[in-house]
């Protein structure tokens, strides 16, 4: 077998060195890049997932990471841990690889973890060697790559101290919309899952993932949509009262992205007014570990309201 040695190409790309000041203490920073789980949510470029990653946090222990093209190509590196002092400094070596693990090329990776103005100054040098000139384009946009990367850095430090801050906030409001509408038709707007898909959904730039509904007292009902950011929304209910063209109560969860954001109580009640009906929606909601709705719950719902409306009127 060769040694990587002989098939070195002898290009040395010059060093990359780039700085980022995060608005959290050196410990927490350098918490994000300790385990594995940690890495998948952010150790990428922007674009790209990390469906796998293997991290052993200690002098020689591994560190395997496998990043995710848009197209579906699948880039993998391999190295180890070379040093590691908590909170100020960490070395590692990675190489990509390619088939049969032949390496493309290294990296040398080393990043400092200082106090600075308003939280922490991480500084990342990184240092290669080439293998395979094939390999000369990953390193040339690695630049760009680093600086989309700790954009999602930003995002998951961000995370972990809504995480270590835990808290609730309650809230409640009720609203009342007046449609021309018989309950009948109102109750099958709420309970039925081809009627409800024309209304319950974001607006322009939102692409529903998956819709499921069973409205009874025990069954349940999902939404999970991609808006236009690009964050992912996550609706998970349970129904507990439901009482045809009068009554429907259920608790829900959302979750944006991995992160729940709030647990809800909801009761619509569904009254005659001629041959009119009045919906009253009152929500209870937790709202979870520094999660700042604003009265975006509430505005949101008066939208779908709106649109359930104009549903009625197709």
């Amino acid at each position: 077998m060769a040694q990587a040695n002989d098939t070195k190409t002898g290009r040395k790309p010059e060093p990359l060195v780039i700085s980022r000041i995060f608005s959290a203490p050196r410990a927490l920073v350098f918490t994000a890049w300790s385990t594995a789980d940690h890495m998948r949510r952010w150790f990428c470029p922007e674009h790209f997932t990390v469906p796998h990653a293997t991290v052993d946090f200690r002098v020689g222990g591994v560190c395997e990471i496998c990043m995710r093209a848009p197209d579906g190509q699948e880039f993998r590196s391999k190295g180890h841990y070379i040093e590691i002092v908590p909170a100020e400094r960490l070395v590692f070596a990675t190489g990509l690889v390619g088939e049969n693990d032949a390496p493309r090329f290294t990296a040398l990776t080393t990043v400092t973890f200082e106090d600075a103005a308003g939280g922490t100054r991480m500084t990342v040098h990184q240092a290669y060697e080439i293998f395979d000139d094939s390999a000369l384009g990953a390193i040339e946009g690695a630049p760009e790559g680093w600086r989309t990367t700790l954009d999602r850095l930003e995002q998951e430090v961000a995370r972990i101290q809504s995480v270590e801050t835990r808290s609730v906030v309650h809230a409640i409001f009720t609203l009342e919309r007046t449609y021309d509408a018989a309950p009948a038709q109102v109750f099958h707007a709420l309970t039925d899952k081809a009627a409800k898909a024309r209304w319950f959904g974001g607006g322009d730039g939102y692409v529903v993932l998956e819709r499921a509904m069973d409205v009874r007292p025990g069954g349940r009902e999902r939404v999970k949509g991609r808006w236009a950011s690009g964050t992912v929304s996550t609706f998970d209910a349970v129904y507990y009262d439901v009482v045809p063209n009068a009554r429907i109560v259920y608790a829900y969860e959302m979750s944006l992205d991995d992160r729940k954001i709030s647990v809800s109580l909801a009761t619509l009640e569904l009254n005659p007014v001629g041959e009119k009906t009045r919906l009253v929606v009152t929500e209870q909601g937790a709202f979870l570990d520094g999660y700042d709705d604003a009265g975006s719950r509430e505005h949101g719902t008066g939208f779908l309201l709106d649109r359930l409306g104009a549903s009625l009127k197709g």
